[in-house]
């Protein structure tokens, strides 16, 4: 009987050492280079995105924030790896508001379209809040007008593309 509890003990035991094997810690994911300051130090590290940045606020200090978010989304992933589109509704057509008074929002603007940013606007604001693009909105042309703002940001993620509320 000793020996039975015995030989039963010790597979209890392999067993168990079997079932605890250390096995080595696995890798973390891969993550941009970053420099000391903590900057990344090179576009390219992230693989192609498509991103639809959802606004419709119109506190001058959020939608300075959001317009950096998109700078540093540019930043990190390279204008090349980026289909990136804001979608303005509501209020939100008041970032183009200010950009007509506000020359550093203008320039904002400016900078991130020639980086292949795209600037949609939604025409039941411009009819609801009779707002004409042409006079009242910085640098929108009729082709930067989508039929509904929130309809669009739908149809983009049913597109594949990214879901962003700065």
């Amino acid at each position: 009987m000793r020996k039975t509890i015995s030989i039963t003990l010790m597979s209890l035991i392999a067993a168990l050492a079997l079932g605890c094997k250390q096995e080595p810690a696995p890798k973390p994911a891969a993550h941009p280079a970053k420099t000391e300051s903590g900057a990344k130090s090179e576009p390219g590290t992230y693989e192609k995105q498509k991103v639809v940045y959802h606004i419709n606020y119109n506190d001058e200090k959020e939608l300075k924030g959001a317009m950096r978010n998109v700078q540093n989304h540019i930043n990190a992933v390279g204008k090349e790896n980026l289909d990136l589109k804001v979608v303005m509704h509501g209020n939100g057509v008041d970032l183009l508001k200010q950009a007509n008074d506000n020359p550093d929002m203008q320039s904002t603007v400016i900078n991130l379209k020639k980086q292949g940013i795209g600037f949609q606007v939604c025409a039941n604001t411009l009819k609801g809040k009779k707002i004409n693009y042409k006079n009242d909105l910085f640098d929108v042309s009729e082709s930067d007008i989508v039929p509904s703002g929130v309809a669009e940001i739908a149809a983009l993620q049913q597109k594949g593309y990214s879901y962003v509320k700065p």
